[in-house]
């Protein structure tokens, strides 16, 4: 048996997924987890299927539990861990319903979702115990020895840029973790060197010149230089660069400098040279990108500028409402050869999205941010923009719908959840649903008072 699709689904099997969905729709959690726990039961290896039971149950228990027992285990019940790895030993797939059954009320259990990895490890079903560990990680990150056992585990697998993004996670939250600051500089450069293809057709010898080379960049561009130094570096390549065109380091240091100069169309010209001669690296291709969009905004502000200095000329006012419409029209350009070139990076799906959506294209916009629903690290702000996107449309349900989709995923009162919140309020105040509209103002004047105009609003409905 092996992790399968939704296509690959028995027909009754199928079905009941399909009513969990539309439980979804209906907001009821409580009858989709019950549905799905048949769904995992009948198809373990449908991965899709644990990833949607494990929202549902966040959503229908309230999320993370803080407050948990002596040894993370809920406290009061449970099988507990070391029955839960003795099963997994025996059986590791008779022991998936035993695991899910203690996850239904706690779904973000560290201990639990520990023995899930193993349990998916022994059956070799990587994407699904990369699952595991991912959903300890969104539910406690502050837990980072299973972030280590999840960069661990994606470095096993070659998904070193997976590897890097978790390593970040651990120094947002112990910034001294010194296992974790040079595995994220040995992630990342090993990602480049995946990225490059410099595996199985390169020599050890070329290998370890090339991650030189790439360390010595890295080094380069983190250290803190004044323009003036800055200046004589971009100097000192320059002849570098006159002596050998095809350079790779070279020709990355040059761009990253002239970056740090913001001078944005030399920066765009080397980091499209350096994508030229990496062998097609998507990273270098996305910074060229920037540089070119960092260029274009430049324009913009020169233009607003010199409208603030000449506010009673119609003709320097006519130019730029012209170059606006040009600018998005050229954004929206933009995305769509990036998703043309890689169309399945999910992350260009939103950039795509976000372009149409500005342009005000938006039943354009919708697919492209379904789409990029399939990044989790990007879902939230995707969800987000999907219910402004509904919104625009006048579709406040269907809004309202996305915004608690991405409620579902945050934990945290961070700045996302904050935006998601008032965004959710302001669709309620506008569907005339006072009630659920001030109760999203009030968890935001809970935790920030200054937070946008939610103390009027909260403070006007008592008075009211």
């Amino acid at each position: 048996m092996s992790e399968i699709t939704v296509e690959q689904l028995d027909p009754s099997v199928k079905s009941l997924y399909e009513k969990a969905q539309a439980a979804v729709q209906k907001s009821n959690p409580g009858y989709a987890v019950k549905l799905l726990l048949s769904v995992v039961k009948d198809a373990p290896g449908f991965l899709e299927g644990r990833q949607l039971l494990r929202k549902c149950e966040a959503a229908a228990t309230g999320g993370a539990k803080k407050k948990a027992g002596l040894f993370g285990m809920k406290s009061g019940g449970g099988l507990g861990t070391m029955k839960l790895t003795s099963a997994v030993k025996k059986d590791p797939l008779s022991a998936l319903p035993v695991i899910e059954g203690e996850l239904e009320n706690d779904p973000y259990n560290p201990e639990v979702n520990d023995v899930l990895f193993s349990a998916f490890v022994a059956l070799g079903w990587v994407d699904s115990a990369a699952f595991a560990l991912e959903t300890i990680r969104r539910g406690y990150p502050e837990q980072t020895k299973y972030l280590h056992k999840l960069a661990d585990f994606y470095l096993s697998h070659s998904r070193s840029m997976n590897a890097a993004e978790v390593y970040r996670d651990i120094i947002k939250h112990d910034p001294t973790d010194s296992v974790a600051i040079k595995g994220e500089k040995d992630a990342t450069a090993r990602a480049s060197m995946e990225k490059q293809k410099w595996g199985e057709g390169t020599s050890m010898k070329d290998l370890m010149r090339n991650k030189a080379e790439f360390e010595e960049m890295e080094k380069a561009s983190r250290t803190g230089l004044t323009r003036e130094q800055l200046e004589e570096r971009r100097d000192d390549l320059a002849v570098k660069y006159a002596a050998d065109q095809n350079n790779l380091a070279v020709v990355k240091e040059l761009a990253s400098v002239y970056e740090r100069l913001e001078d944005w169309a030399n920066a765009q010209s080397f980091y499209e040279w350096a994508f030229a001669l990496s062998n097609g690296d998507v990273a270098l291709r996305s910074k060229a990108d920037a540089m070119s969009d960092k260029t274009k905004e430049l324009e913009m502000a020169d233009l607003e500028r010199r409208v603030q200095e000449n506010p009673d000329d119609p003709e320097v006012k006519a130019i730029l409402e012209e170059r606006r419409k040009a600018r998005i029209a050229e954004a929206v350009a933009d995305a769509t050869r990036r998703v043309e070139q890689n169309p399945t990076d999910p992350i260009l799906r939103y950039e795509l999205g976000k372009a149409l959506y500005d342009s005000g294209d938006f039943s354009g916009a919708i697919p492209q941010l379904q789409q990029a629903k399939r990044n989790p690290h990007i879902q939230s702000k995707v969800l987000l923009l999907l219910g402004r996107t509904f919104k625009a449309k006048g579709m406040l349900d269907m809004g309202v719908k996305q915004l608690e989709s991405a409620l579902e995923d945050l934990v945290q009162m961070d700045n996302t959840k904050k935006e998601v919140l008032y965004e959710k309020g302001l669709l309620h105040d506008e569907m005339g649903n006072k009630t659920e509209a001030i109760a999203c103002f009030k968890e935001i004047y809970e935790v920030d008072y200054g937070y946008r105009d939610v103390a009027e609003r909260v403070e006007s409905s008592y008075s009211g």
